[in-house]
This record gives C-alpha cells, structure tokens and sequence, in this order.
C-alpha cells in the first residue's frame, strides 16, 4: 500500500515540468497533503523562488525532511525513450526527469509523515519539511535564505534528512554524513599585450604564471581525515590572447576550484593562494566565490538511527560517505543540525532516461518512518 502511495505522488511531482526555479505547482501539491496532516504552513518566496517551510508539532526536538522540487533541463527531448515528463512506469521503474533527483524521495518523505503522524496524532517533538525549488540553478533564494529566516527568529532543526539521491549499487548503501566545501578562484594576471616578434616590448603573463601554477597545482593542502579525503584544487578553465598567432597576451584568465575537507578552510585556502602569488611577484586580481563550507555529522542518534532503519527495513549495513559534489545540507549544517543525505540510486541522476525502482520507493518511505519513530518516539 505504501509503495503505491509514494509511486503515485511521485508521478504526480514528475508531471509538473518545474525547470529550475519555476515549481510548477509541486510545493502546492505537497501542501495540500501536509495540511490536511495539520501540518502549519509557511511560504517564503525570495525573487523567483518558492519556498515552503512547514511545521507538524511545536516542541523539540525538530526533525525535518529537506528537498527540493526543482530539475535540471531535459536535453535533447529525442534521446530519451519515454517523453520526460510523462512518468511512465516500464518494468516497475519509473522514467521521468527528477524522479531520482529527487521528486521520488520528496513523494516518500511525504508519505513516510502522512503514515507516521497518522499513526502517533500527539507525538512528541516536531515533524518539519523544507522545500525549495533552486537547488539546482543558482542556489541563492532557496534553503540559504529559508535557514537564515529561521535563524533570525531563533528557530532551530535538530535533526535533518535530505532525500538527495545517495545510493550507489543497492538501495541504501551509501549515507552522506557531510560534504566538502567549495570554493572558486577566479584569477586575472595581468601583462602587457605586444607583438610576438618584440618580446622585449611586452610582458607575456602565460610565461610568468607558469611557475606559480606548478607550485598552485601540486600544492599539498592536507592529508584528510577518517571522514573526508584530501582537498583537492582543479584548474577549470584557462583564457588568454587574442586569438591571433602574433600577438602577445595582455592578461591571463585561470578559474579554479577546491573540494575542501575540514582539515583547512576558506581564509587558509585565500591567504595560502595569494601568499604563492606575491611570491612569484605576479600582478594580478582575484575574485572568490565560496559556494559552501564544509559540514560533517558524526555519528549520534540521526545516523545511528538510519543505519539501524536500514537494517532493519532494507536488510543493508549503509557505508558513511562524503564524497561527491555538495547539497542544500550544507546550509541546514550551520544551524547546527545533524545532517545526512539518505535517497535513491543516483546511477540515472541528470541523465536521459533518469529512472527509479518503484519498489525502492516504498522501501525508502518504510526507512523514513522508522528513522521518525526513532527520533521522536520515547
């Protein structure tokens, strides 16, 4: 009966074409179920972004399910098999773009609430869903601006679940118990343009970079940790000259970026960068753009009571893991919330044919109730 509940709710979600940030009438949709639980609703739209904040109880500890109703674009409508938006069901998966990332969690998690609450009316705590619709486009009016609302008036989650798709080869093989932070250099070293054939005339900033880059690129930031690998720098893009072959650049483009762990942070990471560029004594200009710090959840009640829900409901012991790029998770962590990712496999995620096991989506609703019953049953 579950299944079929959270398989439908999914191809409903799916159905909605809501491209990042436009919803498409998805938070409504889930609104309408959560009120109907007596859940208390908030919008808090920012710009072109709807946001939901809503509440079921009002003691703590909170524990909220965090999601987003937003996709990335189809492609190239032609290459996929089942048209995109349809939420066709061959072979017990389900086709459609977001349905592992991550309108099929959304569905359970909703589910998952609906049987919880149906089941335990007066329970104790606070059952809450954050829902946006911009995590996968700029990330700027979603979860970020949802946090700092709630921060401002002091209201807190203490537990939080994000329904991205975690899973690797078997449903619930892999938690997300933290991410790497991120952070983008983009770098302007400057010269002076001239003719090829008058080198003493110009100052060519390709050829003085060069030793700055060599020491940028094999710079040792550190060894990790148990829970997070080294922090890793990559070169992204690289522009200079003209485009003519007799022309000396006037300026050098480099943008880079850094998957960080918790062993430094984003002020060592700008102060160590610009410390190589002076001594290479190059003229230059940098602009930074930190996309997110790093967070991790050690293990405690949320991820204890995850792994034992695993176990018990999907016959799997779940690897803690942070690898992979970041999430909304990131801004949920400042609030000092315990905070794992817990979804789907994320084999077709951004893909053609994106796809999901019905079965895992039932499975997976079974897994967020437990996780509830544990948080908040006494």
């Amino acid at each position: 009966m579950m299944k079929k509940e959270v398989v439908n709710l999914a191809q409903q979600l799916i159905q909605r074409p809501s491209i990042s940030p436009d919803d498409q009438g998805c938070q409504q949709l889930i609104a309408q179920r959560l009120e109907k639980l007596g859940f208390t609703l908030e919008w808090l739209p920012f710009n072109d972004t709807l946001n939901l904040w809503a509440k079921h109880g009002n003691t703590s500890p909170v524990i909220a399910f965090a999601g987003h109703t937003d996709v990335v674009p189809v492609g190239d409508e032609s290459q996929w098999d089942y048209p995109p938006f349809s939420a066709k069901i061959i072979d017990d998966m389900l086709y459609g773009r977001g349905a592992a990332d991550m309108k099929g969690s959304l569905a359970a998690m909703v589910i998952a609430a609906e049987e919880y609450i149906k089941n335990n009316p007066n329970h104790q705590g606070t059952v809450a869903f954050l829902i946006t619709s911009d995590e996968e486009a700029a990330a700027k009016d979603g979860t970020v601006r949802v946090v700092e609302t709630l921060m401002a008036r002091n209201e807190k989650i203490d537990y939080c679940l994000v329904g991205e798709p975690s899973s690797t080869a078997e449903l619930g093989d892999i938690i997300k118990n933290g991410r790497r932070g991120s952070i983008t250099g983009n770098l302007y070293i400057q010269g002076i343009q001239g003719h090829v054939a008058y080198p003493a005339l110009a100052d060519n900033p390709v050829h003085k970079a060069i030793p700055f880059l060599l020491e940028l690129t094999t710079y040792q930031w550190d060894n990790g940790n148990d829970f997070f690998p080294p922090t890793s720098l990559q070169i992204a893009n690289i522009q200079a000259g003209t485009g003519a072959n007799n022309v000396i650049p006037g300026e050098l483009y480099i943008q880079f970026n850094l998957r960080y762990c918790t062993e430094v942070d984003d002020q060592i990471i700008k102060s160590t960068v610009e410390k190589m560029l002076k001594k290479h004594h190059l003229s230059y200009r940098i602009d930074w753009n930190l996309s997110g710090k790093p967070f991790l959840t050690k293990p405690g009640k949320l991820v204890n009571s995850a792994i034992t829900s695993l176990q018990e409901v999907a016959d799997i012991t779940p690897k803690l893991d942070t690898s992979g790029g970041t999430s909304d998770g990131r801004f949920i962590a400042l609030m000092g919330a315990e905070v794992i990712e817990l979804g789907p496999l994320n084999r077709t995620i951004h893909k053609v044919n994106e796809c999901v096991s019905c079965q895992h989506l039932g499975v997976l609703a079974q897994v967020y109730q437990r996780i509830l019953e544990r948080i908040l049953d006494k």
